[in-house]
């Protein structure tokens, strides 16, 4: 009895000291991030919380750590969190603390990119749609109503982080933190304002005094202390705004996002394996791909607009969770030969040497004789053979060879390990003893009557512009109108074929006349705006117009973008095919549901 007391005690002491972590100093020099007093190289991978089930987290961890990753980076999304204001949401998809303690009892570090924008393809940028409504606001420039809510927001999920210790400085997981996101590539339009602005933010960043660094992505002009980050699909070129800053990398596309019509994005496994080499071969030592895993955009959380609910975006773990072969294993490859010179890579900075056209070496030596080098060819024609510390390599077009000792290859980007198999996929049927339960037989459908039919439904002179009407809690928008046709109409005479001429701002129409369907007509990810011109017949007397106006999420990218708008703003009008007489209905009274 004894023995089992005293071996219960042992088991329970263990499994403590396997989840919990002492406090850690988080810092950064010129070559890397420092935790402890030790520089990091560090390979990471974006997995978005709530584009895939709870369920499916712990595996998908699990995978990056089999991966080779060491960090999983992850936007936090501000109108899934609070959808209404000071209403919030962290249950079920959106339990952003449960995703990071995951994280920390997978021995994986945290990167926590608050924003609050996030960009990401995600509806309206992962903006709440009330805040568009707030008195005076204008995003993300140096305006005090939207400074205030940013603010508020992005210390609720400081605090909330704190209060569960889960900043490194507390023993947690966090060792980076991100405020705002890609704002450099559109800050010129801002003006001054901008520049005031991405001030501001980084001195509220550091306010809230998270113990960890904190960076600012596409950001050349990042205040100190912050770290101005590289996205892109190759960043080697990449230098910070200081030398007193390491080389870092957030997003490295391991694919692209789906838009509706579009092609399904692909990059060769070849290409991205090249790119993370040559990044860590001129000084790079943090290296995130986005995505690692993409998964899905759930309910109506897809931006764009016309972006798809797949976000499987070519990564190393799909869509549903399965390795994407070779993609995760070559890559996996990868970060071993790349860990095998981390001690000669983080102990000095590389010498870059030319071996010719296209032909490059960089070198890590230290003077205690560690030594780690990488060759590349990144001429993307010829194979090339090069003379290295006296002896002689051959190296492929569009590649990185990786010799931890200087001498001896161990990978080289362009060759795939053959032991990095294509999973194959069989179909099963009933007969393969699947459940008949998995396939309900019991669908049901409505029959949704055209236009009006609500106590909800309002009266408004003009066409009003969908996205301020709504506030995004429906994709749909009725327009309706009834309208007096008689037969000495201008636009009826000399046998001419009535046209209805209907203007959007995105991003589809379906046009109705008397309950019946006339024409429809949609935009598209590089213009959402639509115009439909549609032959109607229309009859003596009354006759209605329908117009059902619909959003495919809202736009997630680009200065001003929450101006944008949606919807039919016209104009609206009735036209002669033959006589081009014109009658405009744009402003009249029309009703909306």
């Amino acid at each position: 009895m004894r023995e089992t007391e005293i071996l219960i005690v042992l088991v329970l002491v263990v499994g403590v000291l396997a989840t919990t972590s002492f406090p850690a100093n988080v810092t950064y020099d010129h070559r890397a991030l420092v935790i402890d007093g030790q520089r990091k190289l560090l390979i990471s991978g974006s997995i978005h919380y709530p584009r895939s089930t709870p369920d499916m987290w712990p595996d998908l961890i699990q995978k990056s750590k089999d991966g080779g990753l060491d960090v999983i980076e992850t936007y936090v999304f501000w109108n899934l969190h609070e959808p209404a204001r000071n209403q919030y949401d962290f249950e079920g998809r959106n339990d952003l603390v449960k995703f990071v303690k995951l994280v920390a009892e997978a021995g994986l570090y945290v990167h926590l990119r608050i924003g609050p924008y996030v960009c990401a393809e995600w509806n309206y940028g992962g903006f709440p749609l009330w805040l568009h409504f707030v008195s005076g606001i204008k995003f993300r420039t140096d305006n005090e109503p939207f400074k205030a809510e940013m603010k508020r927001f992005t210390a609720k999920i400081v605090d909330m982080m704190k209060q569960e210790n889960l900043y490194a400085s507390q023993g947690g997981p966090i060792i980076l933190s991100q405020i705002e996101n890609e704002y450099g590539n559109i800050d010129s339009a801002y003006g001054p304002a901008g520049k005031t602005y991405i001030k501001w933010a980084a001195t509220m960043a550091t306010s809230l005094d998270t113990g960890v660094p904190w960076v600012m992505c596409q950001q050349a002009d990042a205040p100190d202390p912050l770290i101005n980050t590289c996205n892109g699909f190759y960043c080697d070129q990449f230098t910070p705004n200081s030398d007193k800053k390491p080389k870092m990398w957030t997003e490295n596309w391991t694919g692209w996002f789906l838009a509706f019509g579009g092609a399904v994005p692909y990059r060769p496994v070849e290409d991205i394996a090249f790119a993370v080499a040559r990044f860590f071969q001129r000084g790079g030592t943090f290296q995130n791909y986005y995505m690692y895993h993409g998964g899905t955009n759930f309910d109506r959380t897809s931006g764009g607009p016309f972006i798809s609910t797949s976000y499987d975006y070519d990564a190393p773990i799909d869509e549903y969770g399965l390795l994407r072969q070779p993609k995760w294993g070559h890559l996996k490859d990868v970060h071993k030969a790349i860990k095998l010179c981390e001690e000669a890579m983080l102990a000095t900075d590389p010498t870059i040497t030319s071996l010719g056209s296209n032909l490059e070496a960089g070198v890590y030596k230290t003077g205690s004789g560690l030594c780690s080098a990488f060759l590349a060819n990144f001429g993307t024609q010829s194979d090339a053979t090069v003379n290295f510390s006296g002896n002689s390599y051959r190296l492929p077009a569009w590649s990185v060879s990786i010799l931890p000792d200087c001498k001896n290859v161990v990978l080289n980007t362009a060759k795939i390990n053959s032991m990095t198999t294509i999973p194959r996929f069989s179909t099963l049927s009933l007969k393969d003893g699947i459940s008949s339960e998995a396939f309900p037989d019991d669908w049901s459908w409505v029959n949704e009557p055209v236009g009006i039919s609500s106590n909800s439904a309002f009266n408004k002179l003009g066409l009003l512009e969908q996205i301020n009407t709504t506030a995004d809690i429906s994709d749909y928008l009725w327009y309706s109108l009834s309208t007096d046709i008689t037969g000495d109409e201008p636009f009826l005479q000399g046998g001419s074929q009535t046209v209805l001429h209907v203007e959007s701002l995105g991003h589809a129409i379906y046009g109705f006349i008397n309950g019946k369907l006339a024409g429809s007509g949609k935009g598209s990810y590089n213009n959402p705006k639509v115009t439909i011109e549609v032959p109607v017949t229309l009859i003596p007397g009354k006759n209605r117009i329908d117009l059902l106006s619909l959003t495919v999420g809202l736009q997630n990218y680009g200065a001003f973008y929450d101006l944008s708008g949606a919807g039919i703003t016209g104009p609206v009008q009735l036209k002669g095919s033959k006589n081009n007489s014109t009658i405009d209905l744009s402003s009249k009274q029309w009703t909306y549901q």
